[in-house]
């Protein structure tokens, strides 16, 4: 059979008998099939031809149905095969005429190449003899494509004029060439060619009036002057002589950023012959090297995108080169006019786009710089060229500072004075950071706001589809540019670039082995990244998230392979879990913070799929978001699994339950039912515990709990780890009940537990208190010692709230050292720290500290704002309590400051009121210290000092406000006296502090 595409559909049996293929659907869908003969179409594909970009309920089995009735159309003469991805028509492509047309005008251009222009002619007016219309008219979606085709047609035309003029050509082409010049009065080749024909013709006049004539309409329609090369032809026709040919295409806009990539271009091209830029379609290749070689006097640029034939690659590099006479000598072979032109030169040959016909320009460029010493080649390309002593560049994706500012140089080109906004990151960053797609989303900003941009980019293939339409239609839209690297793939490679979208976050090798289910696919990997398709970095290769969501289109079985995902990350966070309290824990850290976005979509995809499997995975993983700070944001996908679990533990499954429960707390102290139902399970519990952790988690989310020693004791079991956890919950009860003696026993004792173990959270967990016990008896210079090396532990593990706590306290004890500044930035790191893992109380704790530092430096006024300020932090739990006493208090000192004891009382008085809800006595003992600083005789003062250090048992050295307090009270009594009421305060405690 014969198919024609190139105008209406026409279909013939061999003996040349019409066959109809039925109505608009069954012709647009055969027309699909035809541009990919002999090739399988894929169902996506099919559809979109068919429906568009919203196809209507049940479009799968229409297709099916037009594929039915076509094959009985087609039938015997051609069938319609089923493939493993679509369909595919079983003819040659031969017998299609737009396949029919793309092989003959290529044999026409090698023809010209070889300077056999009387066989270029005739081949050309054959393939052009094909067309009988518009390409493509029964597929009106195909735009693209008909666009491709219409570029290729024009090509031809003009190939075959360039033929005929070097066969004589003159005046009969004239005609021709002003009625293809109505319809295109923007093509400066087609200006040119009328110009020699005209010359050609005896009109040298008429030529240069053609001349003036597109200068006017260029300037008019493009505010642009004639090419380097139209200018050159007009010369050449003024002078007699051969024009120059242009060198490097001019560019319209603004170049951003790129200065580490120019910079290494600029070694690379003074230390070797052959430098490659290579990255992902979009990345801004071609014009990093342009911009590269303006630095290059004479530099010669050959664009390879156009060619489909590598033969037709050293004729492009002649033309481009302005070797003209060499195209009237058919007995020359191409290759060695090439050689011959550039044996002598010294040059800088640019080749752009040759990734689809990369052998062949290997090829020649290993045989151009073997033969031409001057010459230097800075190629472009999604792979090497894998020439020996070639440089690879790779052009990454625009970091995020320069990525706006291409952003905002090109969204002003369409809105004059937009000025910036604060979605514009995310939207570059969404976009991955390819200046095309950049360019295209800023260019949306003509219509769109740039919250509609942003809200609408998960459809970003449709939303960036209107592009420059002068850039060939590959190069038009972001959809177009990532096909054109789809279509270098083969079928292997494309099915692994399928299963890796499973992954959010990238992979190792031993992860894309276990989920994607292909045996040994290193080698494949290895391709991937060669052609730019999957980057690769310290062993973990992850793709653009744009070339992500296309490869995810046409992924087969997807619920599958998220099965096989999850699987395997949930043995990995269980393998994971007993090593985060140990000595190996900081490997393990890293490999679960590298997987953490792949973790997410594991736990997401089982919470909705299976509720043991993702109870099991968030067990494992509460600690690691604990250690890292992220616990918080998981509260959604707590409360949504906890929900599907239901109102008790599946069996087995206790532990994890309740921590899904805690993960579910959002630290508001409003879910009393929650708080009751954990506890329940926890009380109910009676062999030790698998994940002990579980006792410091709750205990942070729902405060200290009444349970015995005994039942905690059972929970806790044989384990070194939860042994030394119990001593440190041992030590804060008895810090909280004011026996620091006791209380420093169990925090010795757990640290010495915690350090056979080598788990470094808790050595700095008990080192944080250790230190202010030392502090607290007057060894500031012990207490920095133990909290600097806390601070190395939690430093190692990354730990946010640790780490803020330990800069806090060892800001504390450089405060009342009297080091201020070291002091305010402890706690400016406390409180960036604190912001960035969204720890309200710790912020709250922070702002304090610099409420501290400000007052005692005398700023009253910026003291007050960072009270204020932790106050207003403050949420409402159990460990808030602390330091909403302690920004009372410290209101109260500034307004005592500042000579207004009335308020100051006031101050004091609300702190004591509110201290009597805390978990211990401390807040109490901080109340009675600051309310005998506004006390109203001297004996009151040491009555109040003697109550706190009753509650706190033990005085307090070396905090300046209770220094100067027990001064001053001291010079107004005999010691007698003092003593006295001291003594009297401290068997009092409580009841002195509640006395009015």
């Amino acid at each position: 059979m014969r198919f024609g595409i190139l105008g209406p559909l026409d279909v013939r049996t061999d003996d040349g008998t019409p066959l109809d293929p039925g109505g608009p659907r069954p012709r647009a869908l055969l027309t699909l099939l035809l541009l990919d003969a002999g090739r399988s179409v894929s169902i996506q594909r099919l559809t979109d031809g068919l429906y568009g970009a919203e196809p209507p309920a049940g479009a799968a089995n229409a297709l099916q149905s037009q594929i039915s009735r076509l094959r009985r159309r087609l039938a015997p003469h051609a069938e319609i095969e089923a493939t493993a991805t679509g369909y595919r028509v079983a003819v040659a492509p031969d017998t299609v005429d737009a396949h029919q047309f793309e092989v003959w005008s290529r044999a026409g251009r090698a023809a010209l190449v070889a300077g056999d222009h009387g066989t270029a002619a005739a081949r050309l007016r054959e393939a052009l003899a094909l067309w009988r219309g518009p390409a493509l008219p029964d597929l009106p979606d195909a735009e693209a494509e008909a666009a491709r085709l219409e570029e290729l047609r024009l090509a031809a035309v003009q190939d075959r004029i360039e033929a005929d003029l070097a066969l004589g050509g003159g005046s009969e082409l004239v005609p021709e060439l002003r009625a293809l010049l109505a319809g295109r009065p923007l093509s400066e080749r087609l200006y040119g060619q009328l110009m020699r024909a005209l010359h050609a013709a005896g009109r040298p006049a008429e030529a240069l009036t053609v001349y003036e004539e597109a200068r006017r309409t260029l300037a008019d329609r493009l505010g642009a002057d004639p090419s380097p090369e139209l200018s050159a032809l007009h010369l050449e026709l003024l002078r007699g002589v051969a024009p120059e040919r242009p060198r490097l295409p001019v560019q319209l806009t603004r170049f951003v950023g790129r200065e580490p990539e120019l910079a290494r271009i600029a070694a690379g091209l003074t230390a070797s012959r052959l430098l490659t830029l290579t990255g992902p379609g979009g990345a801004g290749k071609t014009r990093l090297a342009i911009e590269a070689a303006q630095q290059h006097p004479g530099a010669c640029f050959v664009e390879l995108a156009p060619l489909t034939d590598g033969a037709t690659i050293p004729y492009a590099v002649l033309a481009a080169l302005g070797v003209r006479e060499g195209l009237r000598s058919p007995a020359a072979d191409t290759t060695d006019r090439l050689l011959a032109a550039l044996e002598e030169r010294e040059l800088l040959l640019v080749l752009d786009n040759c990734e689809h016909l990369v052998e062949e320009a290997a090829r020649l460029t290993a045989l151009l710089l073997a033969a031409c010493p001057g010459v230097r080649v800075l190629a472009t390309s999604r792979e090497s060229l894998g020439i020996t002593g070639e440089v690879l560049v790779p052009v990454p994706p625009l970091p995020p500072e320069p990525a706006v500012r291409l952003f905002l140089d090109r969204a002003r080109a369409v809105r004059p004075g937009f000025d910036g906004h604060a979605r514009v990151a995310g939207i570059c960053a969404a976009l991955d950071g390819l200046p095309l797609a950049i360019e295209l989303a800023a260019a949306r900003l003509r219509t769109l706001t740039p919250d509609e941009l942003a809200d609408r980019l998960h459809d970003r293939f449709r939303l960036l589809s209107r592009g420059d339409r002068s850039k060939a239609p590959r190069h038009r839209t972001l959809r177009a540019v990532v096909e054109w690297s789809w279509g270098l793939l083969d079928e292997e490679e494309r099915e692994l670039a399928r299963r890796l979208t499973v992954f959010s976050g990238g992979a190792t090798l031993a992860a894309v082995e276990a989920v994607c289910g292909l045996p040994y696919p290193e080698d494949v990997l290895a391709s991937l990244v060669e052609k730019s398709f999957v980057e690769v970095s310290e062993g973990r290769y992850r793709m653009l998230e744009t070339i992500r969501a296309f490869a995810a289109e046409s992924l087969p079985g997807p619920e599958d392979l998220a099965d096989a995902h999850a699987d395997y990350f949930l043995r990995l966070a269980e393998e994971a879990e007993p090593h985060l309290r140990g000595g190996g824990q900081l490997p393990w850290l890293a490999r679960l913070a590298a997987e953490h976005a792949d973790l997410d979509a594991a736990l997401r995809h089982l919470v909705r799929r299976d509720t043991g499997g993702a109870l099991r995975l968030m067990g494992p993983l509460s600690w690691f978001w604990r250690l890292r700070g992220v616990h918080g944001e998981r509260v959604a996908t707590a409360r949504e699994l906890l929900a599907t679990a239901g109102d008790a533990p599946p069996p087995g499954l206790e532990e994890e339950y309740v921590l899904c429960a805690i993960n579910a707390l959002s630290g508001a102290g409003d879910e009393p039912e929650l708080i009751a139902r954990v506890d329940a399970v926890l009380d109910a519990y009676r062999g030790p515990l698998r994940l002990p952790y579980i006792l410091v988690l709750w205990a942070v989310a729902a405060g200290p709990r009444p349970a015995t020693d005994a039942h905690a004791l059972t929970l806790a079991g044989g384990s070194p780890w939860a042994r030394a956890l119990l001593d440190v919950g041992l030590g804060f009860r008895a810090q909280f009940a004011g026996r620091p003696r006791e209380s420093e026993e169990h925090f010795a004792r757990a640290l010495a537990g915690y350090r056979a173990t080598g788990d470094r959270w808790g050595l700095a967990n008990c080192l944080d208190p250790l230190g202010m016990l030392a502090h607290t008896r007057g060894e500031s210079g012990r207490a920095l010692e133990l909290l600097d090396e806390g601070l190395a532990y939690v430093r190692e593990l990354a730990a946010p709230e640790e780490t803020a706590d330990l800069l806090r306290t060892r800001a504390t004890v450089l405060l009342h050292r009297g080091d201020t500044a070291a002091a305010v930035a402890h706690f400016d790191e406390a409180l960036a720290l604190a912001r960035g893992a969204g720890l309200p109380d710790k912020v709250a704790a922070a702002r304090r500290g610099l409420g501290d530092a400000a007052r005692l430096s005398g700023n009253t006024a910026r003291a007050r704002v960072h009270y204020e300020n932790a106050l207003q932090e403050c949420a409402a739990n159990w460990f808030s309590v602390g330091e909403t006493v302690r920004s009372l208090i410290g209101l109260g000192r500034t307004a005592a400051a500042e000579g207004h004891a009335e308020e100051a009382r006031d101050w004091f008085r609300q702190a004591a009121e509110l201290a009597v809800e805390g978990p211990g006595d401390l807040e109490l003992a901080d109340a009675a210290e600051a309310l005998a600083s506004a006390a109203g005789s001297a004996e009151r003062a040491a009555e109040l000092l003697g109550a706190a250090t009753g509650l706190r048992g033990g005085r307090t050295e070396g905090d300046p406000d209770v220094v100067r307090v027990e001064r001053e009270a001291r010079a107004k009594l005999s010691a007698e006296a003092y003593d006295q009421a001291f003594e009297q305060g401290r068997r009092q405690r409580s009841a002195a502090v509640s006395e009015r």
